[in-house]
């Protein structure tokens, strides 16, 4: 980590990309930030736009169009870049299409001598993380996803409004695929110091309410979609965030999509779980201690990960 210069790099000036950029000006996040895209001239327009906001921004930031010869002394690389989906194509074409687009950004990043940490927030994300620590050959916990972090804080947003709490004290987690295997392992979801499990049997709430939620979770961004045709807003909170604790090297909690490496039974599969975060990147998994049923759908999930990474090769 560099003491006095906080730099990061964004790769991708979509509008996720461009969301994370905006909350990161807001948050004054770092001191420097670059942005690099294929078109060279969209990402000089971006940065202008930025940059004519710094005066009413909290803090100065450094914010310019760039190369990939920048990523030497960033200390976070955050990917946003890919291909969206032309009608009729395959979910693993695409996937195929974006690994090639990865392959013409990591090659590039490494060869400039950078030595920080990956942020990948690239759909599927999960795949496109693992497809991210082959290519770079970086140690596993300096390479890892948004995963599950955007899900959890819905999660947690609609339960504060269910029992009417402020969701900052909602304690629950989103894990496995950052997709339709994705799921609630609800036993161990607490309201402060009270699982919800304990809380429905009192009578007034009810787990069949509990999974309700969980579905509108899981079906949130379809809805978004529906409505205005992509999400970008709340994932690029959700970079910000996590970067934060890179940074700030906070040791905070966050469902990152993570390698596991024998935690829940799993290993070299990326998957959303709850890790420590900080300026070394993914300290550690925060293994949950799941009923036999949350494991069972967690190895679903991660075998469906592990499935379509494999029909890539």
């Amino acid at each position: 980590m560099y003491v006095n210069k906080r730099k990061i790099v964004l790769v991708g000036t979509g509008m996720v990309g461009m969301s994370f950029a905006y909350s990161a000006l807001n948050r004054s996040l770092c001191d420097e930030l670059v942005l690099v895209d294929i078109d060279k001239k969209r990402a000089m327009g971006e940065a202008m736009d930025l940059n004519h906001g710094v005066a009413f921004a909290s803090s100065r930031m450094r914010i310019y169009a760039g190369e990939y010869e920048d990523c030497s002394d960033a200390d976070i690389v955050v990917i946003c870049a890919g291909v969206n989906q032309k009608p009729g194509e395959s979910r693993l074409d695409l996937l195929k299409r974006n690994a090639a687009v990865f392959q013409s950004i990591i090659g590039p990043v490494v060869r400039s001598g950078f030595g920080g940490i990956f942020l990948v927030a690239t759909n599927p994300v999960d795949i496109m993380t693992r497809v991210t620590y082959e290519l770079s050959g970086f140690n596993p916990n300096r390479v890892f996803g948004s995963g599950t972090t955007l899900d959890t804080a819905r999660l947690r947003y609609l339960l504060g409004e269910y029992f009417s709490v402020d969701p900052r004290n909602v304690h629950a987690y989103v894990i496995g695929e950052h997709g339709d295997s994705e799921f609630v392992p609800w036993s161990q979801a607490m309201l402060a110091t009270k699982s919800v499990a304990d809380i429905c049997e009192q009578g007034k709430y009810c787990l069949e309410e509990m999974q309700k939620i969980s579905a509108e979770v899981r079906d949130a961004a379809q809805q978004i979609i529906e409505a205005k045709n992509a999400t970008y807003y709340g994932i690029g909170m959700s970079l910000v965030r996590i970067a934060r604790a890179v940074l700030s090297n906070e040791n905070s909690v966050l469902t990152v999509s993570a390698r596991l490496r024998g935690e829940y039974g799993q290993r070299d599969v990326y998957a959303g779980v709850p890790c420590i975060v900080n300026g070394n990147g993914v300290d550690r998994v925060l293994e949950l201690r799941l009923t036999q049923e949350e494991q069972e759908k967690f190895t679903h999930s991660c075998n469906l990960l592990n499935e379509v990474y494999q029909s890539m090769l």
